[in-house]
């Protein structure tokens, strides 16, 4: 994954003088996870460049970049450490194009690399997608495979709104192949799921790494005789909801899965769209598996806190087992 971001990037860059790349550490070191690794190199200082350590300083300047003309790609390090941006991103990235009424658009695509499984320290594994997919004026997607990295980081620069583009830090040295050349053509629209796992018993819904795990779960579970579906949802905002209706009312039966703490987490949100749009073909309620309600911990207490597999098939018995009174 992390050498389809990068090719992504370059790609970007060679394709539109007024895409720029800068973060922390982004340039000459090619970033923590060298996803940018090499670009200051073919595109010069002018377009790869490293920013100060001040977060809410780099989306700032990516504002007002943007509202000079340029196409800012913009990275926060890790995903903790975008709490210092909220400000920016908030009051100021999301809202800038509704503010001006068409007249500032805001073509900044957020890298935020994202989520737990490397044993980081404190503030190095946060999951904050319901808190920005709640930001009006926000796209906000998460990719699962190398492939979906290069199409959907293709997309979200060439999208005309402001896109926060969450990375799972877990999967960045997964080796799946992918192939660049597929035609813009052929890319899934922006806000569609994708079903990577039929089948007809149990739907999984999950996103970034969480999508492993689930198709772990689906292969272990076969060997019983039950068949899941894996849902990708891949576009955290906006979410597919045809895409979750059509899924759910053909398997009858659902399961959300996320690393982010329980309570206000975006699985909520889905949960209530399946309950909304599928609730008279539901034979059991919609299952949640996620994060514990507390900050997200060391890397010793790190698998205890993640959904595991073993989880994720005890939520696929429940919702099997499920009997009304």
């Amino acid at each position: 994954m992390q050498g389809a971001l990068n090719l992504a990037l370059k790609h970007a860059l060679a394709e539109d003088d007024r895409t720029l790349v800068f973060g922390e550490d982004v340039a000459k070191l090619g970033g923590v996870f060298r996803v940018t690794d090499g670009l200051q190199e073919t595109f010069g200082i002018d377009r790869v460049f490293d920013s100060q350590l001040a977060e809410a300083s780099i989306i700032g300047m990516a504002v007002g970049l943007a509202l000079h003309g340029y196409r800012p790609i913009p990275e926060i390090q890790f995903d903790g450490f975008a709490y210092p941006a909220m400000n920016q991103i908030v009051t100021q990235m999301a809202r800038m194009n509704y503010r001006t009424r068409g007249a500032a658009p805001m073509p900044i695509t957020l890298r935020l690399p994202s989520f737990g499984g490397i044993r980081a320290p404190e503030f190095h594994g946060e999951s904050l997608e319901s808190v920005l997919a709640h930001v009006p004026g926000l796209k906000v997607v998460s990719p699962s495979s190398p492939n979906e990295a290069y199409q959907l980081l293709r997309q979200s620069i060439a999208d005309p709104d402001p896109v926060v583009f969450m990375e799972p830090k877990a999967r960045y040295w997964n080796k799946a192949e992918f192939d660049p050349h597929v035609p813009v053509s052929d890319y899934l629209p922006i806000g569609r799921s994708r079903a990577v796992r039929s089948g007809k018993h149990v739907t999984l819904i999950a996103w970034g790494a969480m999508v492993a795990k689930c198709l772990r779960a689906a292969e272990l579970a076969e060997e019983d005789g039950v068949e899941i579906e894996v849902l990708d949802l891949r576009w955290l905002k906006p979410i597919d909801v045809a895409g979750l209706e059509e899924s759910v009312s053909r398997t009858k039966r659902a399961v959300v899965v996320h690393e982010a703490p329980f309570s206000g987490g975006l699985g909520g949100e889905v949960s209530s769209i399946i309950t909304e749009r599928c609730f008279d073909s539901l034979r059991a309620p919609v299952q949640r598996v996620a994060g514990y309600d507390v900050p997200y911990p060391s890397g010793a207490l790190e698998d205890q806190y993640l959904p595991s597999v073993n989880r994720i098939l005890r939520a696929v018995q429940r919702v099997l087992e499920y009997r009304r009174g």
